[in-house]
């Protein structure tokens, strides 16, 4: 396997704001890809993560350095504004000098220019998912305000993860008003639906699709993320089954390949950049593989074998583009670039920004309620701890009275700065979900710990094929030591409450928590909960 940088085929980093959107001119066909954006309708801060834990020969290389490793790995100049953009380094300070990242408003003004620049018949937008969810606005509108979003900005071709968590008929009915096409290769129905269908067809989405433009034929093959049913609850997608699907995206690029209907084959990943590594070890024959599902921000594409590997960030904060030369069939040399948006860079597209300010009218009351003030800075990505969680766990165990509190390791969630406002809003950016509610469950020491090692599995099993993404669930009223790289059921020790005592193994503790995947809770929802908490 072959392991490495792509400088070569990527421009180097420009600071300053005159030529960062201008790129030389670069071959005849463009992929535009972005990913994770989390129903992020409006600029936002998102500090990337001071920790993100990999292991083995993992922990030297993307996408598991950060900081200013990250910076002196791709050759970043430390306080410029892609050092802002893609790490944690000095965040606070950088935040306030170079502003707000993302909107959609903004992000589109981007991809018009870009489209524009190659031309409307040479360009593809490409969305990796993860995208109509994670806002107040997206959940009670079932994800059709970034439906129709996609609509106007004209995404061509997605796939998708928490999208799936509207339900099957929330999500088929939002599919059937897409303008693009949505592919999947690795759902098929599970056989008790085929049986009860009454159908031999196994496939729930057509696996790829087949893009003519003027210069190219480009094949973008659709990977949902693979563990939905797992990291998700269950009942929102009953009689799907899901899956890395190896064999079968490797017959369908051979199949490609054979009959010669594509001259590049890309594949849309909602993988995480782990598997996505594998992956490309694994597979012959894919040029690029366009991923997400981790939010990763990876400034220059990493080669495995023959294969291109990128993740495009998330919260809106950057576009990925793809420039491919393409001669007579064939792939002659390509450039890839992560742009980060810069709201104050790009003037809004009005069109959209219109769009935008409609669908928030109805609840901007409610969005704009204050409930706090930051006395530090609050965010959310870490691989163990976020600040932002500790909001989440202090309100379930104030509010739930218990001794011990849970709240999911999820990467997605804004950012504040020290002395800014908590709006309502604000907190939705961390628990708009479709299980939202709140649960009192007694656990012995023992089950907490079993629960501690299972999850720390699904981020640091040695085969990235059973990883799920996400970072470790964050725990309040006790702490504990973690070995990631030690054997399952080895990794946690010394489980300790606040004050210090040991937890036993035999002794029973009150743990509260949200967001369970296994049953169906039936307390407050988690904003009900922490709004309670934020108003002492």
């Amino acid at each position: 396997m072959v392991l490495g940088l792509c400088p070569d085929l990527s421009r180097e980093f420009y600071s300053t704001p005159e030529n960062l959107y201008q790129l030389p001119s670069f071959g005849n066909t463009r992929l535009l890809h972005f990913t994770d954006i989390h129903a992020q309708l409006l600029p936002l801060y998102y500090r990337e993560p001071n920790i993100n834990q990999g292991i083995g020969n993992e922990i030297n290389f993307p996408p598991h350095i950060t900081g200013e490793h990250l910076l002196n790995f791709f050759g970043i100049k430390k306080g410029s504004r892609e050092a802002y953009a893609f790490s944690d380094v000095d965040f606070v300070e950088a935040a306030s000098l170079y502003g707000k990242m993302g909107g959609m408003a903004h992000l589109a003004t981007l991809i018009k220019q870009l489209r524009n620049e190659s031309g409307l018949e040479n360009t593809l937008l490409l969305d990796g998912g993860d995208s109509w969810q994670g806002s107040a606005t997206a959940l009670w509108t079932q994800g059709q305000d970034m439906l129709q979003l996609a609509n106007l900005l004209g995404v061509d071709v997605m796939t998708g993860h928490w999208e799936f968590t509207y339900g099957v008929k929330q999500f088929k009915k939002n599919i059937a008003q897409f303008k693009g096409a949505f592919i999947a290769q690795n759902i098929l129905l599970t056989e008790e639906a085929q049986f009860n269908q009454n159908t031999d067809q196994a496939e729930v989405f057509k696996p790829y699709i087949i893009k003519q433009l003027k210069n190219a034929r480009i094949a973008i093959i659709g990977q949902a993320f693979p563990y939905t049913p797992i990291a998700n609850p269950r009942y929102f997608i009953p009689d799907w089954q899901f899956g890395i699907q190896e064999q079968r995206l490797q017959v369908i690029i051979d199949e490609i390949k054979l009959a010669k209907k594509a001259d590049v084959i890309v594949l849309l990943s909602h993988n995480g950049m782990d598997v996505d590594l594998k992956l490309a070890s694994r597979i012959n024959g894919l040029h690029i593989i366009l991923g997400g599902h981790t939010h990763d921000a990876i400034p220059k594409p990493i080669l495995i074998n023959k294969t291109w590997v990128t993740n495009a960030g998330s919260q809106g904060k950057f576009l990925g583009v793809v420039d491919l030369a393409i001669e007579k069939g064939q792939l002659k040399a390509c450039r890839y670039q992560l742009l980060p948006v810069f709201s104050n860079l790009l003037t809004p597209d009005q069109k959209i920004q219109t769009f935008i300010n409609t669908i928030r009218k109805p609840f901007l009351k409610t969005l704009r309620h204050p409930l706090a003030v930051t006395d530090k800075l609050l965010y959310r990505r870490d691989t163990f701890s976020g600040s932002f969680d500790e909001i989440l766990l202090n309100a379930l165990q104030m509010i739930k009275g218990a001794d011990i509190s849970f709240s999911p390791g999820f990467r997605w969630g804004t950012s504040l700065l020290p002395n800014q406002t908590i709006y309502f809003e604000d907190l939705m950016n961390h628990t708009a979900i479709t299980y939202p509610n709140s649960y009192v469950k007694v656990l012995s020491g023992q089950q907490i710990k079993a629960i501690l090692e299972d999850v720390a599995d699904n981020l640091f099993n040695p085969d990235p094929y059973y990883r799920q993404g996400g970072d470790m669930v964050r725990v309040g009223g006790m702490r504990y030591k973690i070995n990631p790289a030690a054997l399952m059921g080895k990794r946690i020790t010394e489980l300790r409450l606040a004050n210090g005592q040991l937890l036993r193994a035999n002794k029973n503790y009150k743990v509260a928590g949200w967001a369970s995947v296994k049953t169906i809770a039936t307390g407050k929802p988690m904003w009900e909960v922490a709004s309670e908490y934020l108003s002492y």
